[in-house]
């Protein structure tokens, strides 16, 4: 602490209220999630990070405290009530594949995950998602592990992903990472990924059904047909490439 105040307290106060939020909004459930974002002092960089288990034993119920201020480089907890998750692995790895990435977002949103168990690509539809692009599915591995943390990070550089971006992992969740000017506005550009991609998880799978049921012949986006049910089967990326969404309301 400096003068009474914990270090990075504006952040890890802004990042309790994020994980508040998500809980209240359904986004992630008990079984687990968990958010970061980069933060810079003297020079030197810090993860500011939600701790374990802050979903099965506190429910997202977190105060400022027990957001974790992590070491970038070796993993130390330099401040914070709570343990480190051992999803560590994986927003490290996902932070040095590229400098651009200040926030990364784990969550377990139903209607995401529904996309995430299929092992089919997430069709891409709504305006609001556009800028995603692409919501492809990972190959599987144990959560926490580091052969997932190989797997995403591997994938984000082969593939020269532009930033933010989403990713699926088999029967696990969802990855969201994000840039900004800082890191609390990365995260909150993460968290706005999060929500909006969740209601084109919900509107992409019933465009599924209509199909299967014969109502429509194509996934819609728009004012374009834009793929078939066996687009997606092949498992090919959904999403209108011809028209860039404006932004803003």
């Amino acid at each position: 602490m400096s003068d009474g105040r914990m270090i990075f307290e504006r952040e890890r106060e802004d990042l309790a209220g994020i994980v508040k939020l998500i809980f209240a909004r359904k986004l992630t459930n008990v079984a687990g999630g968990n958010f970061s974002f980069l933060a810079e002092k003297d020079n030197k960089e810090y993860i500011i990070m939600t701790p374990t288990m802050m979903s099965e034993a506190y429910l997202g119920d977190l105060s400022a405290s027990q957001i974790l201020v992590v070491d970038m480089e070796t993993r130390e907890v330099i401040s914070g009530v709570g343990s480190l998750t051992r999803e560590i692995n994986m927003h490290q790895a996902v932070y040095q594949t590229n400098p651009k990435i200040k926030a990364v977002l784990h969550a377990h949103a139903p209607n995401a995950m529904f996309w995430a168990t299929s092992g089919l690509p997430m069709p891409n539809l709504t305006e609001a998602t556009q800028k995603v692009g692409p919501v492809p599915v990972m190959k599987f591995a144990p959560n926490c592990s580091e052969e997932l943390a190989e797997i995403t990070s591997t994938y984000i550089r082969e593939n020269d992903l532009p930033v933010p971006h989403m990713l699926l992992l088999d029967s696990h969740g969802v990855l969201i990472n994000a840039t900004g000017d800082t890191g609390m506005m990365a995260i909150h550009k993460a968290l706005s990924i999060l929500d909006t991609v969740e209601w084109n998880a919900e509107i992409a799978y019933k465009q599924a059904i209509f199909q299967a049921l014969g109502i429509t012949d194509f996934f819609h986006s728009k004012g374009e047909d834009i793929a078939t049910l066996d687009d997606l089967k092949a498992n090919e990326a959904i999403y209108n490439r011809a028209k860039v969404a404006a932004g803003g309301d």
